[in-house]
């Protein structure tokens, strides 16, 4: 990991718009948490499953997308990149350092809202903690994958989009044979392994979850390195 890089990543990543976006998308869960408290009692289960549907299907999918793609994509599309290249650094440190910044900004504009969101449902201290675990699991792995994409493409945010919402909002959640695939299947996995029992359900095994999660996030965040030494190659011809 390189400190500079961290630095950089972070001032471009937290400034400007995306930082209101983030504190929008973030306050806007808190917001839905709040009303459904108000407006419609709901039982512990129902508070779980208003949870899952709104941030497991829906925000942390969002979330991860801007932040993954925003600790990469903008200096690639500007070509910024190029002179960070130059430097006597390796890339995978590179990838390591903007994705530090990126899991670090999830833990404070996804998983801390989802933390309070579960809490303002009325949602016991376990349960609140097993949410707070799975969407940290979440956020990481969007967070690499969407760094990866930015790599491989520069129809990054479009591609991402689809992805959020067609696959992770319906085919993830319906489809049977498509859930062993889906990350929000992973985090409900991981979440329902830590929440009292029967609270939250996924068609993925706890150890599977783990294996999927962990192994996901490595091998992700090493094929981000490699691409981005062959995108060293092409900026230099």
């Amino acid at each position: 990991m390189n400190g500079t890089v961290v630095r950089l990543t972070a001032l471009g990543m937290l400034g400007g718009r995306r930082v209101w976006l983030l504190a929008a998308l973030a306050l806007l869960l808190v917001a839905i948490a709040v009303l459904a408290r108000v407006l419609v009692p709901v039982t512990e289960a129902e508070a779980a499953t208003l949870l899952q549907g709104v941030t497991f299907a829906t925000f942390l999918p969002l979330l991860g997308l801007v932040v993954g793609t925003g600790a990469i994509a903008p200096e690639i599309d500007d070509g910024s990149i190029v002179h960070l290249l130059a430097k006597p650094v390796s890339r995978h440190a590179i990838v390591q350092s903007k994705l530090a910044v990126a899991v670090g900004a999830l833990l404070v504009f996804a998983v801390v809202p989802t933390v309070v969101a579960a809490a303002v449902l009325g949602l016991g201290p376990r349960a609140v903690l097993a949410f707070g675990v799975g969407a940290l699991a979440a956020g990481a792995v969007y967070g690499v994958l969407f760094l990866l994409l930015s790599i491989l493409t520069r129809h990054a945010v479009i591609i991402g989009l689809v992805y959020a919402l067609l696959w992770e909002s319906l085919v993830g959640s319906f489809v049977p044979g498509a859930r062993n695939l889906s990350v929000q299947q992973w985090a409900l996995s991981v979440t329902g392994s830590i929440a009292p029992p029967g609270l939250v359900a996924s068609d993925v095994g706890t150890g599977l979850a783990l294996a999927l999660v962990v192994g996901g996030f490595a091998a992700a965040t090493w094929y981000a390195g490699h691409r981005l030494r062959l995108l060293t190659l092409a900026s230099a011809e």
